[in-house]
């Protein structure tokens, strides 16, 4: 039989927990979705845990299991994804973080931050990110300002090590010095240019004429910069290579983009494509359908981000919008009719109740060439009786390639 294209999309943190001010219901369970339902009763679906049973997935550890590659060998920090994505490129020995910038005070010679996100004002940030390209003795420091509040930092030199602190203190207050995570002269080392950094940074964009007009827009100064997540890219085997397919990521969000080309699939430029709420979701379904008819890739992985955002913020009515808003776009994947294998899922759970990730699985359904089930709605609790039964996410890919015509034989 002919090899057939696979689409995984996935809607970041969709997947819930049932809300008590809600009739005990999911918001997938509340939303009007009749083409996720059609791709449910259509398909075969199942419950999937991304990692494991009980454990809660942060998104770029998920879509690496998603993709088929093991967590706890690839993943080695948030920091190169996240660089990646903003289109950095690094070496096997550069050290990355992801950052946001915040407000700080100085008092006593000491750092106070006031605000972890700036007020998550953007205007001024890309300027106030060039600044900050500068050298520290032998080490490089590289930077560059992505999406809202956010930004990424390269160290780049010899004796380096990711075994670091963050300098971000994750609340508002005193800032701590980065330390070392061992007793090896490069994590010292390592932690002492970024506390040089961290210092260095806060004297050149507290002085900025910038911060003068973001005071002037009712904006607090963004003053420093704060940075987490350190870690080196690592040898990560090319997901062709691996599976004899070419790949296309369709995402807005960096740390999706940032793993795509780190397992080497090609990042697809989207119009209004924000890895917000407000993204052109319609946008990518295009881009979606326009590479199925197309001959150059065999893989799409789509992400929208705006149902985790949402959940993150705690607002149940705005999910179930949201939702809809996914639904609706689908309809034009879903009138296409083309000869390709389709799974809906989400990377993790997240709560807007608790307002974080959870353990709890996640529903799939897969719509092609599959043995359907019983199942006629897309939630959490009618996928737990479809065909698929509970899957691991590591397990995604084989069953699509399997159904898809590209599973490989284990055995005489």
């Amino acid at each position: 039989m002919q090899q057939k294209k696979i689409v995984l999309l996935i809607c970041d943190g969709m997947a819930d927990r049932p809300d008590k001010e809600h009739n005990n219901k999911t918001p997938l369970e509340v939303a009007n979705k009749p083409n996720m339902d059609k791709i449910a009763k259509e398909g075969i679906c199942g419950l999937m845990n991304p990692i494991g049973y009980g454990i809660p997935p942060g998104s770029d550890t998920a879509h690496l299991a998603l993709l088929s590659y093991d967590p706890y060998k690839y993943y080695t920090g948030r920091g190169p994804f996240e660089a990646l994505g903003a289109g950095l490129n690094l070496g096997k020995d550069d050290i990355a973080f992801r950052c946001n910038f915040a407000t700080a005070e100085k008092k006593n010679d000491k750092l106070f931050i006031t605000d972890r996100r700036a007020g998550r004002g953007e205007f001024g940030l890309e300027k106030l990110g060039d600044m900050l390209n500068f050298q520290i003795e032998d080490v490089k420091a590289i930077f560059k300002t992505s999406s809202g509040h956010r930004g990424v930092l390269v160290l780049r030199g010899k004796n380096l090590s990711e075994k670091i602190s963050d300098s971000d203190p994750h609340s508002e207050g005193e800032i701590k010095n980065v330390v070392p995570l061992d007793n090896t002269n490069s994590s010292k080392r390592t932690a002492e240019i970024l506390n040089k950094f961290t210092r260095k940074a806060y004297e050149i964009l507290n002085n900025s004429e910038i911060q003068k007009e973001r005071l002037n827009k009712g904006m607090p100064p963004a003053n420093i910069v704060l940075a987490r997540g350190a870690g080196k890219i690592g040898e990560i085997p090319k997901f062709n290579e691996k599976y004899g397919m070419n790949g296309v990521c369709i995402a807005g969000v960096n740390l999706v983009k940032g793993i795509s080309r780190a397992v080497g699939l090609d990042v697809a430029e989207i119009n209004g494509a924000t890895g917000h709420k407000d993204s052109n979701i319609g946008s990518k379904i295009d881009a979606c359908i326009k590479e199925l008819k197309g001959d150059k890739h065999d893989f799409i992985l789509i992400n929208i981000k705006g149902t985790d955002e949402i959940s993150h913020d705690g607002d149940f009515k705005g999910k179930v919008e949201m939702i809809e808003r996914i639904d609706t776009v689908l309809a034009k994947l879903l009138e296409e009719d083309l000869d390709a294998t389709i799974a809906l899922t989400a990377d993790h759970t997240t709560s807007v109740t608790v307002r974080e990730h959870s353990g709890d699985p996640v529903p799939v359904a897969i719509l092609g060439d599959v043995r359907t089930d019983e199942v006629y709605k897309f939630s959490e609790r009618e996928c737990a009786k479809g065909g698929l039964g509970v899957i691991k996410g590591s397990d995604l890919l084989n069953i699509l390639m399997d159904l898809s015509e590209r599973g490989k034989k284990f055995g005489a």
